[in-house]
């Protein structure tokens, strides 16, 4: 008997074996476990079982667009203004990061350059490198 491991739930065994999690090797597969994936989480409650097998069958999603897509090599103010425009970030929290509505405006114009402190802050804002954030 392996140790740490719990047996899994009946309704955990249901999910795994009405959608069973396998590496993910074509567009169709892909397709398919990312509707999976929005039945769940569209759902009016997401049980813990439902978050553990929504990991596995993110890690596939994720492990195949890695290897498959191709995504733009956006660097500096381009990768800023994207970023800020996909996660609706906040007026207050770019003033954090920027100080002033003015200093904002200047660097998205390219009149100023990101300083090292804001570049840090993006990184840590993103969740991303913040040399990402270098031209």
């Amino acid at each position: 008997m392996t140790v740490g491991l719990k047996t899994p739930s009946n309704y955990y065994m249901e999910l795994i074996t009405t959608f069973p999690p396998r590496p993910i090797t074509n567009d169709d597969e892909l397709i398919a476990t990312q509707t999976r994936i929005n039945e769940i989480i569209d759902r009016a409650s997401i049980t813990s079982d439902d978050r553990d097998y929504l990991k596995v069958l993110g890690t596939l999603v994720y492990d195949y667009e890695e290897e498959h897509e191709k995504w733009p090599a956006l660097k500096g103010i381009a990768l800023v203004k994207t970023l800020i425009n996909e996660d609706n970030v906040s007026p207050e929290k770019l003033l954090e990061i920027f100080e002033t509505e003015e200093i904002f405006n200047e660097v998205m114009m390219r009149k100023r350059e990101l300083t090292v402190g804001q570049i840090k802050k993006l990184g840590e804002l993103f969740h991303i490198s913040p040399s990402a954030f270098v031209d």
